[in-house]
Formats: C-alpha cells, structure tokens, sequence
C-alpha cells in the first residue's frame, strides 16, 4: 500500500509543488549560503517524502525536480551543442610586467576611468548552463568552445546548483558561465577509496596504481562530469562557482553587479571577488592569494581580472582566440627545497614494496611535507639519488607531494648512493621483481607482519565482512600483542579479553608519534556483536576477504556463482578456474596457489567451525534444476534479455559459462553483432552454434 495511497491528484501535486520549494530553499541555504536551517535528519525525511510521491505519481514529477540531485538517468552518447555565446579561452600571464602591459593597452583604447573585477581562477571544468523561465534547461561543456557536450543529467545531481531561481527579477532566457570543481578533501577521500578498490582487485602493481589515480581534483571532476550515470556522478560530491551572465539585454551596468545579481537569484558566487580602481590594487590581490589560496577548500591556479563596465568589454572587443579586455594571472607551481634524510620501504598488504623518500620537514602549498614516494627502484634510479641530498619537492596537483630533482651542486663529497633494498625490511625475505613489472614484492605473504596486517584490515573491511567496529589500527594493536595471529582468530576473541585492554593508536598530528588508549565496555561488546554479525555475511564476500591476490569484489562473485560453495573451489585445477569466463590464468595461478599453501587451508577450515557463510545461499523463488549438467556455454552477441540473465539461466539449470571459444566449449549462444572471430573459431573446432530461442527452448 502506499503511503500517499487516499491522495488524489490534485492534492498529490500540491504536496509535490510544495516540497520542491521546501527542499530548494534549503538546498540554498545549505551549499550556496552555508546556513542550514534544519538538521541532516529532517531535510532526508523531506526528501523521502518526495521521492514516494514521484514513485505514486510519476507524471507528475517536475523536470527539475531536486530528487534528480540523487542521479538517475543514463546518458550513452553526450549530445554535441553549438555554444549561442563561444567560451573562449583567457591569454595567460605569469609576471607582474605582463599585467603592467595588459593595463597600459586598456588605458590607451578606453582611458583611465575604468575599474577592475578580480575573481579567483578556479581549477576545475567550465560549463555553461541555460535558463529559461526560471528554470535550468541545459548544461554544456566548454569542449572547442565553439560546442560543448550537452550534459545537463549530471549537472542536475550538482546541489549547489539551482534548478529553479529565486526571485523574479531574472531575465526570460540567460545564459550563465561558471566551474564545476571538487573539494579537496572530498577528492582525497574518493581517491583513497578507489586506490583501495584497484589494491583489492590485486592485478596492477604499485606503480600501475598510482598511474590509474586521479592526479588532482581537476581530472577528478572532469572525469566526473562524463560519466554515462548520473547515480554515480551523484556519488561524487562536485561543486560549482558561477561566474559570468549572458544575455540578449543585459542585465545591468557592470559585472561586478551582476554578480550581485546572480547571489540574489540562488547561484552560488564565490566570496572572493574583489572591485579594484587601478592595477596596483590587482597586484595586491594577486599577492594576497599566493599565500591565502592554500587555506581554501578546493584548488585555483591563478586570479582572473576583467574590465568591470560591459560598455567598455564591448569597446575593447576579442581577438581571435581571447577578449581583449581580461587575462588571467596564472600561479607558478609550489616547490619547495629541502634535505633527504633516508629512504624507508614501506611493505603493502600483497607484498609490493614501496620506497618514501623522509625529508627535512617542509613547508610547502599551505603544509608540511616529511615524506614523498619513490614509487620503484627505476625512479630511484632517474633521479640518482644519494645520502643527504638536497632535493627540490613539488606538490602533482597541489596534492600529492613528489621529488622533482636533485640539486647537484650541493651534493656532499664521498656520499653513497641509494641502492635499492634488496631484502624485506620486516622480515628480511629476499625480495623478487617479477619480468615486466616495477615493482618488488616480498614472497613470505604468511610470515610477514605487514601483510599479515593487511590482510586482517581488509578482512574486516566494509566492502568484506564490514566489521565497523574494528579499524584497522585495532587489528593491528591484537596482531602486535599477539591476540590473534590470522583473521580466523578473531572469531575466538572473548569479551573479557578485550576489555580495558591497553592499545597503541598513531597520534593523529604527528603519525610518527603513538599515543594509548584503553577499550572500554561498550567499544569492547561492540567489537565482539560485530565480529558475530559479520558470520551473516554472503560467500561471495567471505571469499573476497580472504584477501586472494587478484579476487576483487566482481572475481569473487564469479568464482562464487560458478562454484557454489569453498570446497568446490579448493578443489578445482587450474585449467578448471581459467575456462570461467573473465577469470583467466593469472587468476587461477594466484587461486590454487593460495589453496595450496596448509595455513591457509587450516584458516579456512576454521572458518568453517565459526559458521561463517562458504557456500551460496538459495535464492528465494529461484528455480534450479539439472538440465544442463555438464555442459559449458558462450554467450556472444546481442539478445532480447541481458546478457547476465541468459548466462543467469545457464547456471540455475546446472549449466557452466566459461571465457571463449576453445575445444571445451559445447554450445555458443549466438546473438546479434556478434563478433566474426569468435563465430569463425567455432564454426572451425565444430562447436554446436544456437540462438537465443533454442537455447530457452533446452531449458523449457
């Protein structure tokens, strides 16, 4: 029943009418004014309620509605569109010279009654949204700046973006120019986030992962604003500066008032904009925010300065590529110098080996650096590094720290150079490099305390058996005062084992410094409630957690489905792993050797006696049966149901899918669009080729 079920439609579309104002007024005074004026709590109960409505209702959704700031819609193929208004690029300066130039050739086309505007030169993606009627019609990337693409579906899950202006004062049909960008402790958040999710898949190196990292919140939120799902840009909080209007009739006399302008109708203007009577005020502004830019919440490269009077925009006019009436003072990149002290190697969860570079504490872009990654023995090499060097430091985006070169000259006579390590430094297992690959990795995956507490932390991790209640810095503190040796031990743990017990936590100013800390009644019986609840979690999970080299979380669900249960997969060869679709051998490699090491079996088998989930629960209201035993299908092509549905079908019927065409392949399941190769192949070892229909015909 709904909740809405007695509403009729008028009164539903009242309700929906009226939370729509509700939930934008307070969406303004959330993100654009930093004022809220109702809890977290109670903005959500709005929202939900919406969300039902527009479930009951659908017709009566508005296009602008603020439930499509949650995402939704899927966009295959951006629509390209010609800009009313090209967004053309600004000339760039670095130099105080420069901008005394740009002055002069104001004075002599318009003279000296002029003022400046200086505004904060965002590092992020211009976009340029349309309004008619007070409502976003279309939002377009700058592209060429002649066309753009045409993605207003993920503008919409932008809040701080309006959806309906306040007021109506605003013209009929606008234009107004503006960056999306994202905060930088949201990009460190989501990057570590997705440093964790290619770490748990364990098929790239270290080196290959830091290449697949966003490198700044630039790429981030460029990255971002093309995703084809809306959902998932939602995901990822960006923000938005507006900062230029265009309009057929202007709106007022000068820029800087029509910023005002554009606070007043719900557009969120940046604080930082300054009116400036002559270029040495622009200087002072400039100078100001070399410093100040690193207190700030999201990144500028330099300060943008425009003509205030449209007028006197109009007078001066373009170049080809620029206006002849603004430029943009762009910020060299923060360096900083300082000494290397030592080189240390860290030792990650699979075993890779990373050596950081620990500097002479540096101020540099707003903090202080103490340490930058070496990434692998090959860029120790490049730089040549040796024994107290001085090095020059740069900040890659502003964010994360780096060695750029050394400074020669002051190199120390008779100074070692720093040779690569050739042994663990916990547990002094020789190290390997792999043919092909960068980095080293220490083999003594069961004795080694670093991975072992790694893969304890990941074990207990939300994306596996979502243990809140134990961070990592917990496990470790057990491992260290050897409370528990495995992640199987920690189903043994008793509550009074834990309570009060003394554990060391990294101070949060200073990680080379540990402070104490004891557990107390409620952390210790959360631990242990958590710990129990975790044996609900699914196989495929489990599996996961188990921390096997190259299982993400998609390869463990496979592995899962196509097994059923733990047993089945220990047992499995290698050949038997490969020929499951997307597996592979490197894949199967890394299965059975995990499975051939007693430790790790002896783990499992303690699983087992804890009760934790090995095996695949039947799905309720799914029928099985054992049509297909013993028979393997490829689906290729295009079909009437999705492609997961039919190989869903295979498996439910005792079926297997396996990777592609080979002489252990009984049936391939033909659809439209399929590939020449893979039909040639089968066509040449004999393999019986069906369609769609005849497969569901096997089954029925």
């Amino acid at each position: 029943m709904h909740l809405f079920s007695s509403m009729n439609e008028l009164e539903a579309k009242i309700l929906i009418d009226d939370l729509c104002s509700q939930i934008e007024k307070h969406n303004y005074n959330y993100y654009t004014l930093s004022n809220p004026s109702i809890s977290d709590l109670e903005f959500d109960q709005l929202l939900n309620r919406l969300i039902d409505l527009e479930k009951q209702f659908p017709h009566l959704q508005n296009s602008n509605s603020p439930t499509l700031k949650v995402g939704g819609s899927i966009t295959k193929d951006f629509e390209t569109v010609k800009h009313k208004y090209p967004m053309l690029s600004l000339g760039n300066t670095y130099n105080e010279a420069d901008l005394r130039d740009f002055d002069d050739r104001i004075k002599k086309a318009i003279g000296n009654s002029f003022e400046y505007v200086c505004e904060l030169k965002f590092d992020g993606l211009a976009i340029s949204l349309s309004y008619k009627n007070g409502k976003l019609i279309r939002a377009v990337t700058r592209g060429d700046g002649t066309q753009g693409d045409d993605v207003t579906n993920n503008v919409k899950t932008i809040k701080s973006i309006p959806h309906q202006l306040k007021g109506n004062d605003y013209p009929n049909s606008f234009e107004i120019r503006g960056e999306v960008f994202m905060h930088k402790k949201t990009f460190e958040k989501l990057n570590a986030e997705y440093r964790k999710e290619l770490e748990d898949k364990e098929v790239y190196t270290e080196t290959q992962i830091l290449e697949r990292l966003y490198k700044n919140p630039r790429n981030f939120a460029s990255g971002t604003l093309k995703m084809q799902d809306s959902r998932e840009v939602a995901k990822r909080p960006l923000d938005a500066f507006l900062y230029f209007l265009y309009a057929d009739n202007k709106v007022s006399e000068t820029h800087f008032e029509s910023l005002k302008l554009a606070e007043s109708w719900g557009f969120q203007v940046s604080d930082h904009y300054k009116l400036c009577s002559n270029i040495d005020d622009v200087l002072a502004f400039i100078k100001y925010y070399e410093t100040a830019r690193h207190d700030l919440s999201y990144e500028i490269d330099g300060i943008v300065i425009k003509v205030n009077n449209y007028l006197q925009q109009e007078d001066l006019g373009f170049t080809a590529k620029n206006p002849r009436w603004a430029i943009s003072y762009k910020y060299k990149a923060a360096t900083a110098v300082t000494k290397l002290e030592k080189v240390t190697y860290q030792v990650g969860r699979t075993g890779a080996i990373t050596p950081v570079a620990n500097l002479t504490p540096v101020q540099l872009a707003g903090t202080t650096v103490k340490r930058a990654s070496l990434y692998n023995a090959d860029e120790l090499e490049r730089l040549d590094l040796h024994e107290n060097d001085t090095v020059f430091v740069e900040k890659g985006g502003e964010i994360i720290p780096k060695i750029v070169g050394v400074d020669t000259e002051k190199r120390l006579a008779d100074v070692q150079k720093i040779i690569y390590q050739t042994h663990c430094p916990e547990c002094n297992t020789e190290l390997i490099r792999k043919e092909g690959e960068a980095i080293h990795y220490c083999p003594n995956a069961s004795h080694c305390p670093p991975q072992i507490i790694g893969a304890m932390e990941h074990f207990v991790s939300r994306k596996a058996m979502n243990i809140d209640s134990l961070g990592g810095e917990t496990v470790a503190a057990f491992y260290k005062i050897g409370l528990i040796k495995t992640y199987a031990d920690l189903y043994d743990l008793k509550y009074e084992q834990i309570l009060n017990l003394s554990i060391e936590t990294s101070d949060d100013l200073d990680d080379s410094k540990s402070k104490k800390r004891s557990i107390k009644e409620k952390s210790a019986l959360n631990i242990i409630e958590g710990i129990a609840t975790s044996k609900a979690v699914p196989f495929e999970r489990v599996l996961f957690g188990l921390g096997i080299r190259m299982v993400g979380e998609t390869v463990a669900k496979k592995l899962a489905k196509h097994f059923q249960n733990i047993d089945n997969i220990m047992t499995a060869t290698k050949e038997q792993i490969a020929d499951i679709y997307e597996i592979g051998d490197k894949i199967a490699e890394h299965l059975t050797q995990f499975f051939a090491d007693k430790d790790n079996v002896q783990m499992i088998e303690k699983l087992k006696v804890h009760g934790l989930k090995l095996a695949i629960e039947e799905e309720v209201g799914v029928e099985r049966s054992n049509k297909l035993e013993g028979k393997t299908f490829l689906v290729s092509g295009t079909f009437t149901m999705s492609r997961d549905d039919l190989k869903k079908l295979i498996e439910v019927n005792g079926g297997r899918n396996i990777a592609g065409v080979s002489k252990n392949l009984n049936y391939l399941i033909a659809g439209d669009k399929m590939g020449p190769e893979k039909l040639k192949k089968a066509t040449d070892l004999n393999i019986t080729i069906i369609s769609e229909q005849d497969f569901l015909n096997m089954i029925n």
